[in-house]
């Protein structure tokens, strides 16, 4: 299930690359929103429940995971296919892990030791040849592209850390709905401050509704489903199914051409991330809880 529902992740260029080119970012982001929350309208209850017994500090994080993890980043995730090829800011996804080590250490008290970075230097050097066909020569274009997928990246790490703390007292289904629930009218805001139109047309609406609920909200459901019956360290491996089909289907499907230096830049994002994620498993993480966390 795992496995799957990373291979779906990969299928979201194929989508969202050509009605990013049809629409603006802000409008694609609210009708994912709006179409995924229509969805979940039976649990909502729950979930609002749920969000009146947090804390404040409960609450706080719910609204960042909403705001900002899905309406925010995803509309800068967006963005960045208009500026680049579809493989790229998917793959550069992946730097979420390696993010969201820092982002635990800042807001949960978690500590890093040395040794985490070995992994994320090399990460890095991988999304940075990723980014660019030429690496020594890094046009405009493409440096947004990448700023814009990164800094989406960094978000949705941050919603990572901050649903890892929420779960602790609220069921995972409540999170999930609070966070399309609250990220729906933060869609709206962004799409009234970029001017963006509501307005869709019928050819338009399929692969919307095929973007918000395969790679959405169907792969998210499969992920979570297969990840209690999985050992982390196998889920992680099953993850690599992600950027293999985002390749796949921006070089096979979608016209994309890698320079064989982004090539090598796919696979060193990739090795060093899982790895990052196996050793996350061991006796021995690069990441220490103290016991007062």
């Amino acid at each position: 299930m795992i496995a799957v529902a990373a291979a779906m992740w990969g299928t979201d260029g194929l989508l969202r690359q050509p009605l990013a080119g049809q629409l603006p970012a802000a409008t694609v982001v609210f009708w994912e929103h709006l179409l995924i929350v229509v969805v979940l309208v039976p649990f909502l209850p729950s979930a609002v429940r749920a969000f009146r017994a947090a804390s404040g500090r409960e609450r706080l994080a719910l609204v960042l995971i909403g705001a900002g993890a899905s309406a925010v980043a995803t509309a800068l995730f967006t963005q960045a296919f208009r500026y680049g090829d579809p493989v790229t800011p998917l793959v550069l996804q992946k730097l979420q892990p390696v993010i969201a080590v820092v982002a635990a250490a800042v807001l949960l008290g978690e500590r890093m030791r040395r040794g985490y970075w070995l992994f994320a230097a090399p990460a890095l050097a991988g999304a940075w040849l990723m980014a660019f066909p030429d690496p020594l020569s890094a046009a405009p274009q493409a440096v947004a592209a990448a700023l814009l997928a990164v800094a989406a990246a960094a978000l949705w790490a941050v919603g990572t850390v901050l649903g890892r703390m929420v779960s602790v007292r609220i069921a995972s289904r409540d999170v999930t709905v609070l966070r399309f629930a609250i990220g729906l009218p933060a869609s709206v805001v962004v799409l009234l401050a970029q001017g963006a139109p509501v307005a869709i047309t019928g050819a338009q609406l399929g692969p919307l509704v095929l973007l918000a609920l395969v790679p959405g909200l169907l792969g998210l459901t499969l992920y979570y489903i297969g990840l209690k019956s999985t050992a982390a360290a196998r889920a992680t491996l099953a993850e690599l199914a992600f950027p293999v089909t985002a390749a796949l289907i921006g070089v096979g499907l979608l016209g994309t051409h890698l320079e064989p230096s982004q090539w090598f830049g796919l696979f060193i994002v990739v090795v060093s991330v899982t790895a990052l994620g196996l050793r996350e498993r061991t006796r021995q993480p690069v990441v220490r809880v103290d016991a007062a966390v």
